[in-house]
């Protein structure tokens, strides 16, 4: 093996080993009165609010683009039977 191969498992496994526990916040921990908990309560609704509309506005487009054709439908172009004249 190379070096550097083994370098970057000895790394890998230092990091693996050496991590401590993980603390949870007060939202995730179960405290879900906190101010915490509301405000990522609200960012979540907030992102939601724009996903939707965002939805919203391509399928409006799509129905707009349907009706729009079948309201007002491109002429076929015709073949013209004239000999060119050269």
């Amino acid at each position: 093996m190379n070096r550097l191969f083994l370098c970057t498992l000895l790394a890998l496994s230092v990091l693996l080993v050496g991590t401590l526990d993980a603390s949870a916040c007060a939202a995730c921990f179960g405290k879900s009165d906190s101010k915490l908990a509301e405000g990522m309560n609200a960012g979540i609704l907030a992102l939601l609010f724009v996903i939707g509309s965002v939805l919203v506005a391509i399928a409006a487009f799509f129905v707009f683009i349907i009706r729009r054709a079948a309201t007002h439908p491109l002429p076929i172009p015709t073949e013209t039977l004239e000999p060119s004249k050269a």
